[in-house]
């Protein structure tokens, strides 16, 4: 069975961009899990409310839970649990204005709570009161461990005592599991004060050995680099990261390099800037690892602390989408300008929270004035073309993804994607030809690629042309992806239409384990069961395939076959009926 992909894929190309963009997770970094709010009962008259906040909460719906958890508190003002909830539900939304006198207020109370603690540290940073932040600390206000070290450093440097700061720096490289953080940020601060020398030093492994560094990261070395008159190393350090062709923002920079320009440095240009990194990178290094709604704290302090933090918006556009909360993503998709190189990623993942959210037409009048506005770049036309695929308007996603690939001077391995996803349209719009050309060429820029090995094998199978070439691929693919439920159906699939029914039983099986509730898989099973004899079992899985909501059009076809079975159906199909021993024992009706 084809793996017919649920998203677009251009969201591949989307969670790249969107992925850690500073500093990648340490293996020894400090575990870090959500704190959960104390259970306090809700105040007498408001129980509805308190009940109903909770269940906004559950299901991560920030605006409707705070509005909850403000009228709980209105008849119950003290309560810790509410002003717990209602604080978090606030910081989710971007809205510190809200959050911190919630915040002040449950710590007034003496309750221990991370996101107050968070909340307080980040308005004191916001409005640049680091020695009131360096005070908190030495009366033991706390965060956590990773939190507080690069916190107590860079109000040091927001205070005016640089010797201390980089003793805090040094301090944590010299712990263990925390050691890249504090080099990283050490580097960062260095170059907030103009010490690009230092910093590079860091950057560059020379100083404290070579940190694993990712997109911010990266970019905040190219912008020393070239403060350093080291242009020539600043291309090559982009090229040698990302590539041309990749990142329009990265390809931005490399242009203005390219022509001697002098970049300026602005990842960290002060205190800030350095305590939203310090929230950007904690968010980044828990992220998969956390709860989303909880990770989703950090990159809102980042983006309150620094509004214009690309890479904290999309992160936490991304967090919200993994909530369902499409809404409150795509307006955080939203808050990023059109002049910001990642604008137009932005915008890629706008479209595919309108699409997630019902907003079909919405999602594509987004990517369509994309291609007006952003039309020289692959990835826009890729986007649109997925999306339309999604919407099954094959015939207009063709033309996209041949804006995408004429984008493209001489493919590599990684656009293999845009021949797939044309080949895929072109299979729907019954063009054969075309389809199977795009699938080999495919196969061309990436010879191993399961999901391509896999659809054009089981298309071969299903149309029962070079049925030997088309088992291969597919045994190619299960050895790639032994534990994908689709995949193995295929090969399943495969056996069954060359007449290996007993070699098909348990590839079908073990699918059907991995895909449980999918009509297609479980139809197939049902077919196989009939092949073999056990004719009470295959009608036993067509029932169950029926009940998961097949296409009407399968529905259909299964129907018949419980009614008068397989082999009548195969009859009234012009096909030939299957040529079976019924096995002993089992009614073969």
């Amino acid at each position: 069975m084809p793996m017919i992909l649920a998203r677009p894929l251009c969201a591949f190309a989307l969670a790249a961009l969107m992925a850690e963009v500073g500093l990648a997770q340490t293996a020894g970094a400090p575990a870090v899990t959500a704190p959960a709010a104390e259970q306090a009962e809700p105040g007498p008259g408001d129980a509805g409310a308190y009940l109903a906040a909770r269940v906004a909460a559950a299901e991560s719906d920030y605006r409707a839970a705070g509005a909850w958890y403000s009228r709980a508190l209105a008849s119950d003002e003290a309560n810790p649990g509410l002003l717990d909830g209602a604080l978090i539900s606030a910081m989710a939304l971007g809205s510190f204005d809200v959050a911190v006198p919630l915040a002040q207020r449950l710590l007034d109370l003496g309750a221990q709570s991370q996101p107050a603690a968070l909340a307080i540290l980040t308005d004191k940073a916001q409005r640049g009161e680091f020695d009131a932040i360096l005070a908190d600390a030495a009366a033991g206000a706390s965060v956590n461990e990773l939190v507080d070290g690069l916190v107590l450093a860079w109000s040091q440097l927001g205070a005016g005592k640089m010797s201390e700061a980089l003793e805090g720096f040094d301090t944590l490289a010299a712990t263990e599991g925390l050691e890249a953080f504090g080099l990283y940020h050490k580097a960062l601060a260095l170059a907030s004060v103009g010490d690009f020398e230092g910093a590079d030093a860091i950057l560059s492994g020379e100083a404290g050995g070579k940190l694993r560094m990712m997109r911010r990261g990266t970019v905040a070395h190219v912008q020393i680099l070239s403060q350093l008159e080291r242009g020539d190393e600043a291309v090559a350090l982009l090229d040698s990261a990302f590539g041309t062709g990749q990142d329009a923002g990265i390809d931005a920079l490399r242009a203005r390099l390219v022509a001697g320009e002098t970049l300026a440095y602005d990842v960290t240009r002060n205190a800030t800037d350095g305590m939203a990194e310090v929230f950007f990178t904690l968010a980044t290094a828990i992220s998969g690892e956390a709860d989303e709604a909880y990770t989703l704290l950090y990159t809102r302090a980042a983006t309150h602390l620094r509004p214009d933090h690309a890479e904290a918006l999309l992160m936490s556009a991304s967090l919200l989408g993994l909530q369902k909360q499409y809404q409150l993503a795509s307006e955080t998709f939203a808050r990023i300008p059109t002049d910001d190189p990642m604008f137009f990623v932005a915008e890629i993942g706008r479209a595919d929270a309108l699409y997630a959210d019902g907003k079909t037409e919405a999602a594509l009048e987004v990517l369509q004035n994309l291609t007006r506005s952003h039309g020289d770049l692959m990835q826009v036309h890729l986007a649109l073309g997925d999306a339309l695929r999604r919407a099954e308007r094959f015939a207009e996603a063709v033309p996209a993804y041949d804006a995408a690939i004429a984008r493209i001077p001489e493919p590599q391995g990684q656009h293999w994607p845009l021949f797939y996803s044309r080949g895929m349209s072109q299979e729907r719009l019954g063009n054969w030809p075309e389809a199977e050309a795009d699938m080999r060429r495919a196969l061309e820029l990436d010879p191993d690629q399961p999901q391509v090995l896999n659809y054009l094998g089981y298309s071969f199978v299903d149309r029962g042309e070079n049925l030997d070439e088309a088992l291969k691929m597919i045994e190619r693919a299960v050895a790639a992806r032994p534990d994908s439920g689709y995949i193995i159906d295929s090969l399943a699939w495969a056996y069954f239409r060359l007449g290996r029914y007993a070699d098909a039983v348990e590839p079908m099986e073990k699918a059907s384990l991995l895909e449980p509730v999918d009509p297609v898989v479980t139809d197939h099973l049902g077919d196989v069961y009939w092949a073999v004899g056990r004719r009470l079992e295959a009608q036993f899985q067509w029932r169950r395939a029926l009940s998961f909501d097949p296409a009407e059009k399968d529905a259909t076809r299964i129907r018949r076959k419980l009614e008068a079975g397989l082999d009548s159906v195969l009859q009234a199909e012009g096909a030939e009926p299957i040529s079976l021993t019924v096995t002993e024992g089992d009614d073969a009706n």
